[in-house]
């Protein structure tokens, strides 16, 4: 199956022009001829069967022939918010992976102990598109930029919300056993030198339920995955 993705198509489109990047995709690399069936994703749940109407490698042409809305979708959704790692490899490692299994939205924090202080968020979002036409998905999750904790906890949070850490002193409960129902979850993830005791507090404070992610210490990437992973294999059911 060949897809595509088209950010401005419309569910009422009978026809479409793929982008130059898409379209040199199709034409020269795919060597797709007209008459051929491909798939259309647009990023918000649509999915549009069609076929090649006039390859080129600049403009290709494609006929609409059906159109499902809300491909897809699951009843909950999943939001993890991480400080970015040092090494941006592990990070767009685990944007790539959390496309794949299925996340709505994430947001890359600056914490009290966050070596990294910028990313390049466009490159990110060529990686989640990626994943999501790899993975067979009509949804592209929201990337947010990087933001301030304390900015990130000032916001408001729809559901069930979770801080995930290992400061000693502190009670926490297992993140599988505190899921329930379909619900919106978000899920706070720290640097690789943890949360501080401070953040913590703060998290608490807005209304953060601790959580721990198992027995094993856990590098950031590894642990929101590990956030991701088990929110679906507890809810998919």
């Amino acid at each position: 199956m060949h897809l595509f993705f088209t950010p401005d198509l419309q569910p009422s489109d009978t026809s479409y022009t793929l982008s130059e990047e898409e379209s040199k995709h199709a034409a020269r690399v795919l060597r797709l001829s007209q008459g051929e069936a491909v798939t259309l994703i647009d990023g918000r749940g649509g999915w549009f069967e069609a076929e090649i109407a006039e390859p080129n490698p600049k403009k290709t042409k494609i006929s609409i022939l059906q159109h499902h809305q809300d491909f897809g979708q699951r009843k909950y959704r999943v939001h993890i918010a991480v400080a970015p790692t040092k090494n941006m490899d592990r990070m767009e490692w685990f944007v790539e992976k959390a496309v794949e299994m299925g996340i709505d939205e994430i947001t890359f924090l600056q914490c009290a102990r966050s070596e990294r202080k910028n990313l390049n968020l466009a490159r990110l979002e060529k990686i989640a598109i990626s994943a999501m036409k790899q993975s067979m998905k009509s949804y592209l999750p929201v990337l947010n930029p990087l933001t301030r904790y304390p900015d990130f906890l000032k916001q408001p949070h729809e559901g069930q919300r979770f801080i995930a850490h290992l400061v000693e002193g502190q009670e926490r409960h297992s993140l599988a056993k505190s899921l329930s129902g379909e619900d919106t979850y978000t899920v706070l993830i720290g640097p690789e030198g943890d949360f501080s005791p401070e953040e913590v507090n703060q998290a608490l404070e807005a209304g953060f339920k601790p959580v721990t992610l198992g027995q094993s210490r856990l590098r950031t990437e590894t642990a929101a995955l590990a956030a991701c992973h088990t929110i679906h294999v507890v809810l998919d059911v």
